[in-house]
């Protein structure tokens, strides 16, 4: 089996590459754009067979260079950053390039797997349901959410979700994800202080509803993320779009305490301004609702928040790789 994978030196994608390893997996191509960004390393040791450029590939693909010789495409490649602000270049990389890859594969009758995200609920007034007719009412808080969103859209207004596979991943951590700078998790971006301070700053609540630190975040571990991707990878007559999560909301406080118990170490927790720019974009509540992931068959048991953040601590303390 020859696989596609874009986005596949970023986080998730090069965590499902190693997926697909452990799985015998090795006709892999990798479609990136590696530039100045350390993120190359998430590639070592990886067995793959081929790595392109995201522009060149785009161009070949179109040229039918590769008809007939790609059995699966999955798209991870995509601005992540909930901060950037160029809505041209998101509209460009998010949704433009999301289309007409989708439009080759559906051409071609090859499997379509894509990524989707949770930014797509906005402030979740309207609930975390990710049935087509829920989504079509949907409101995202950024840029980035809104580029996710309207590919979503394109392919339920056209009758497409039914012919691919798209993940609405929340709030993902783990091994991989050191490149991101400020798109870490909060546990990625914490970890070395808390070692060396023996506290962690977490940001104030701007709502009376919510105690400081009880903002709560449906986490998701990375290696339950791709273990979804793969259900679907195998299993090609399930299809739509699916909200990829734990199921479970935790607060900001439980995550902290998690750190430190991973640790062996006393929770010491500092609040601290939220920055005004992100306080009208700020989710405070979001939770995956499952149920339309678990009618596919799909029996997957996710690692606990705890358990997690523990299995995560021991990539972090030597800096390694999944």
């Amino acid at each position: 089996m020859k696989i596609v994978v874009t986005g596949g030196a970023g986080f998730i994608g090069s965590c499902l590459i190693r997926k697909l390893n452990s799985q015998g997996l090795s006709d892999i191509i990798v479609v990136d754009h590696l530039d100045s960004s350390p993120k190359w390393r998430n590639l070592v040791g990886k067995e793959v067979l081929d790595y392109i450029d995201k522009d060149k590939f785009l161009v070949d693909l179109e040229k039918n260079k590769f008809k007939g010789k790609i059995d699966a495409v999955i798209h991870m490649g995509a601005c992540s950053s909930t901060l950037e602000t160029n809505a041209a270049y998101l509209m460009e990389n998010n949704y433009m390039y999301s289309k007409r890859l989708a439009q080759w594969c559906l051409g071609q009758k090859v499997q379509f797997l894509y990524a989707s995200s949770a930014a797509t609920y906005g402030n979740g007034e309207l609930g975390y349901s990710d049935q087509d007719k829920a989504t079509l009412k949907l409101k995202p808080l950024n840029m980035y959410g809104y580029s996710k969103q309207l590919f979503d859209l394109w392919l339920i207004k056209n009758r497409l979700s039914n012919k691919v596979a798209g993940f609405k991943f929340f709030n993902v951590f783990g091994p991989n994800e050191y490149h991101k700078e400020e798109m870490r998790s909060v546990i990625a971006k914490n970890f070395d202080s808390v070692v060396k301070e023996k506290k962690i700053r977490l940001f104030r609540s701007c709502r009376k509803d919510f105690a400081d630190g009880e903002q709560k975040r449906d986490f998701i571990y990375v290696k339950d993320a791709v273990d979804i991707v793969y259900y679907f990878l195998e299993h090609k007559s399930k299809r739509g779009i699916f909200n990829v999560g734990s199921g479970k909301a935790r607060s900001w406080n439980d995550l902290a305490c998690a750190m430190f118990g991973a640790l062996g170490l006393k929770p010491n927790i500092e609040y601290i301004d939220m920055p005004l720019e992100i306080r009208d974009k700020y989710q405070y509540f979001t939770q995956a609702d499952l149920r339309k992931l678990k009618s596919t068959g799909c029996k997957h048991k996710f690692y606990s928040l705890e358990e997690a953040v523990k299995d995560y601590a021991g990539y972090l303390k030597d800096g390694s790789y999944l």
